[in-house]
């Protein structure tokens, strides 16, 4: 990275400093920012990125920045967290799409396998986060889950029934994450038009479990 990106990344960590309810308490935001980096290496090919449940833009933004030819949808549907996202563009003058919607809503309109990649962070558990996240991919491209080995197993069930392939886990340790890994899952056939299901549904009732 530049150094115009470096700065990038120093301006926005100030700037989730600085607004209330993004960072955890005694959460340091470059750790944060640099364990969204960790997806760097798996964007080979990809040049239209989602980030489901951006919250304060992790990892959509840090990706964004350092791959400022990445177009960026941040889907968010939490209408204050949307508000900062869309601050923070213009604050740091990068070409990054807000969408304020649940993602079980906005895969079922023009977001629909609309995109390379879809990435989340801390966002449910794999088969819900799967549900979630695998009806925005286009076939042939991949969802990626940034997980610890402990919370990255489970999912692949539900995988198969969204049209994905067979989970990878990639070990990717950060400063915040020493047992990291980004969870790989390939879109091999289109999403069933069933999924994902309403609002809620899955995270009450998980597939595959």
């Amino acid at each position: 990275m530049g150094i115009d990106a470096d700065s990038k990344l120093a301006e926005y960590a100030r700037l989730l400093a600085a607004w209330p309810g993004l960072v955890g308490r005694g959460e340091d935001p470059a750790a944060l920012i640099e364990d969204s980096l960790t997806l760097l290496p798996h964007l080979d090919g990809v040049s239209s990125l989602v980030d489901v449940g951006s919250g304060g833009g992790m990892p959509g933004i840090p990706l964004q920045l350092a791959r400022p030819e990445l177009a960026v949808t941040l889907l968010e549907s939490d209408h204050q967290k949307a508000a900062f996202l869309e601050q923070a563009a213009a604050r740091l003058g990068i070409p990054i799409t807000v969408v304020a919607e649940r993602a079980e809503d906005a895969a079922r309109g023009r977001l629909r396998e609309a995109f390379d990649a879809a990435c989340c962070r801390a966002l449910a558990a794999m088969p819900v986060a799967a549900e979630l996240c695998l009806p925005l991919v286009r076939v042939g491209g991949r969802w990626l889950a940034l997980r610890t080995e402990s919370d990255a197993g489970d999912g692949a069930r539900a995988c198969r029934l969204l049209g994905g392939g067979e989970p990878r886990l990639v070990p990717a340790p950060s400063r915040l994450r020493r047992r990291g890994v980004v969870v790989v899952v390939p879109k091999l056939a289109p999403s069933p038009a069933a999924y994902p299901r309403r609002a809620g549904v899955p995270a009450r009732r998980p597939l595959g479990i």
